[in-house]
């Protein structure tokens, strides 16, 4: 019987479009014995210090770049060894940021290579990445009302109104108690009358002429009204994206749709105030990406009990992360594969942040694509929890793959228990 081989033969790429009809790309890596195949997303609200989506150029220019210089390094290199292509990627790149061939390129490759080695061993990516004995399911973290750069017009300035399933048994139960939150909150503003079309932000959330303090109740609502006609308990959340609120010449968090300018003690302030008013379980980028120090006041203050989550604070950095450990900034962290470029890099992140007791979120992006890695991505690095979305076929797409995960290792997989310390 022939070995299988997982020699690299074939390394492709193609131009596609993401949810938001951008441009990006997809990447078809070849073995002997198997493909793999990744695209990458594109987020509307990106930290400073990640990686550079696409060089000068574009999408043109990395597919260039795959021709001409990186499928020649590529092809007769081991698929297996993922470490060594994404070291290679690095040297190609020559550049901290991936600014010569671009994160997005680098991801949709280093994600399509680790695809077809565990093809070639007829495995599916998150057996290939954790293993095939204790298959965890993480809890899906869903975006039901959005604003700031996720949506048009007279939006809150918040940027995301999350829903985290936490009562849910099931993989299955909780996909289905956020649709159930969702459709409330669709339900409660038509009876509001506060002129709501159905209309709809990047990721499926609802776009509405709310305020602040308006949306905040709203969601509440939904949460309660769900939970209670369940018997299963949902809790909320938000990703403020304050680095996107922040006027650094004047000092300030800018919320222009209530008119309100607030200075980072008082941004502290009304955060904790809101945490402590609708009972919240997680709060993303409640400071601009530099305030390490907001961060870890916020974080004694509320140890235990609320996930306090860097995104643009650490963008998948270890170096950054290390700072935030050492300062006691955040207990939780995002993990975007192409914030950083590689899987190595960010397997490197979540293994450092798990030592820490940072609770892991494996997150979409707003530009998204069909693409379902990142459901097998948070599997296979066994984070608690999967931020990907409610509604929206290329949101959908990661939760469907999931429940057919669930279905097909029926008995054998167990939703994620979440400990915030």
């Amino acid at each position: 019987m022939r070995e299988i081989s997982t020699i690299i033969e074939d390394v492709r790429a193609l131009k596609i479009f993401n949810s938001r009809g951008e441009e990006t790309v997809e990447v078809e890596v070849e073995t002997v014995d198997g493909l793999g195949v990744a695209s990458a997303p594109s987020g509307a609200s990106r930290g400073k210090w990640e990686a550079i989506p696409f060089p000068p150029g574009g999408v043109e220019e990395s597919i260039k770049k795959v021709e001409e210089l990186i499928a020649p390094k590529l092809v007769g290199m081991d698929a297996e060894d993922q470490e060594s292509i994404d070291e290679t990627l690095r040297e190609i790149d020559g550049t901290e940021n991936f600014g010569n061939i671009g994160g997005n390129l680098a991801f949709a490759i280093s994600l399509a290579t680790a695809e077809a080695a565990a093809d070639s061993h007829n495995l599916n990516l998150f057996q290939y990445l954790g293993g095939n004995l204790d298959i965890e399911l993480p809890l899906p973290l869903g975006n039901v009302l959005g604003g700031g750069k996720h949506a048009r017009g007279s939006v809150p300035d918040i940027q995301e109104f999350l829903v985290l399933p936490v009562g849910a048994r099931t993989f299955e139960e909780a996909a289905e108690l956020n649709v159930k939150v969702h459709r409330k909150i669709g339900e409660i503003l038509l009876k509001k009358n506060v002129g709501f079309n159905g209309g709809r932000g990047d990721e499926g959330a609802w776009a509405v002429n709310l305020s602040n303090r308006e949306a905040l109740d709203v969601v509440n609502q939904a949460v309660e009204e769900v939970s209670d006609e369940t018997g299963r308990e949902c809790r909320f959340g938000l990703d403020i994206a304050a680095s996107s609120i922040w006027s650094e010449d004047k000092g300030v968090y800018v919320y222009a749709r209530d008119g309100v300018e607030r200075r980072p003690q008082e941004q502290l302030e009304f955060v904790s105030e809101v945490i402590d008013k609708y009972r919240l379980i997680y709060v993303e980028d409640p400071f601009d990406e530099e305030d390490f120090e907001s961060f870890t006041e916020l974080t004694k203050e509320f140890r235990g009990k609320v996930m306090i989550c860097g995104d643009d604070l650490f963008v998948t950095n270890r170096e950054r992360l290390r700072r935030g450990i050492e300062l006691g900034a955040a207990n939780a962290i995002i993990i975007k594969v192409n914030q950083i470029g590689t899987l190595t890099e960010a397997f490197k992140t979540v293994k450092e942040a798990k030592k820490a007791g940072y609770v892991t979120v494996v997150s979409h992006r707003s530009g998204e694509t069909t693409d379902t890695k990142i459901a097998h991505l948070a599997i296979g690095f066994h984070s608690p929890i999967l931020k990907s979305g409610v509604l929206g076929g290329e949101r959908i797409a990661k939760i469907n793959e999931i429940l057919r995960i669930e279905s097909v290792f029926e008995g054998r997989t167990k939703l994620s228990s979440l400990q915030i310390r």
